[in-house]
């Protein structure tokens, strides 16, 4: 098999019959050995993060299956920490796609001037452009749109695929007493040109609370999968 790309929390190798397979990491994002599923930076090590983050996006992804919502999902290996998945054509150079439950993160730090931490919001959907060099920026579906990223109607794709799948993972966390925040998501298009989701499903890329408690990405695939 051939690397591709090194990222931040998983490696990306192509496989020799043309499907992809991802190695999770135990690098988690955010700042100063704080976990920040809104950093654009590896913030610390977490021992078993990787195969913790796994086993989560396997059982999300396979939900999603159930619910015919089209993934890149293919098989997991949780003993290596591997995920084999379909290939995908990114939009642009990457775009980050958070759903929003309550104003916290990025939104609060924008937005304080307008709304209190922890205020519910209505399955908000922003979309931000991969770029470490300018922390993520937001977007517009103007935007995007006419610096060719993708088009509207694809836009109008996005953001429905967006809403339903962070509702599954909010009923499915709802079940053990969680409640999700926000969630980040990141989308692709398949062979055939039609808009997946990819990447992963993990307590790594969403913020989740019980009892008003901020509940760690180990410790929630513990509370979840128990």
């Amino acid at each position: 098999m051939e690397l591709v790309y090194k990222g931040k929390t998983k490696d990306v190798y192509k496989l020799e019959d043309g499907n992809v397979l991802l190695t999770f990491k135990d690098d988690v994002t955010g700042e100063d050995g704080v976990f920040d599923p809104g950093a654009n930076t590896v913030g610390l090590t977490i021992e078993g993060a990787g195969q913790s983050g796994l086993r989560m996006t396997k059982f999300f992804f396979e939900k999603l299956a159930d619910k015919k919502i089209p993934t890149h999902y293919i098989d997991a290996d949780i003993e290596n920490a591997t995920m084999t998945v379909k290939p995908a054509m990114i939009f642009g150079k990457g775009l980050e796609v958070i759903c929003r439950f309550r104003a916290v993160g990025s939104f609060l730090r924008r937005y304080g001037a307008y709304c209190e931490e922890g205020q519910p919001l209505d399955a908000f959907v922003e979309v931000t452009i991969k770029d470490d060099d300018r922390n993520d920026p937001p977007i517009t579906k103007d935007a995007l749109a006419q610096l060719g990223i993708l088009t509207e109607d694809e836009y109008v794709v996005l953001e429905k695929l967006t809403k339903e799948i962070s509702i599954v993972v909010k009923e499915e966390l709802a079940k053990k007493g969680l409640e999700l925040y926000d969630i980040k998501l990141e989308f692709g298009r398949d062979p055939e040109g039609n808009i997946m989701l990819i990447d992963e499903i993990s307590g790594g890329n969403m913020r989740v609370y019980k009892d008003g408690v901020y509940v760690a990405p180990l410790d929630l695939e513990k509370l979840m999968l128990a």
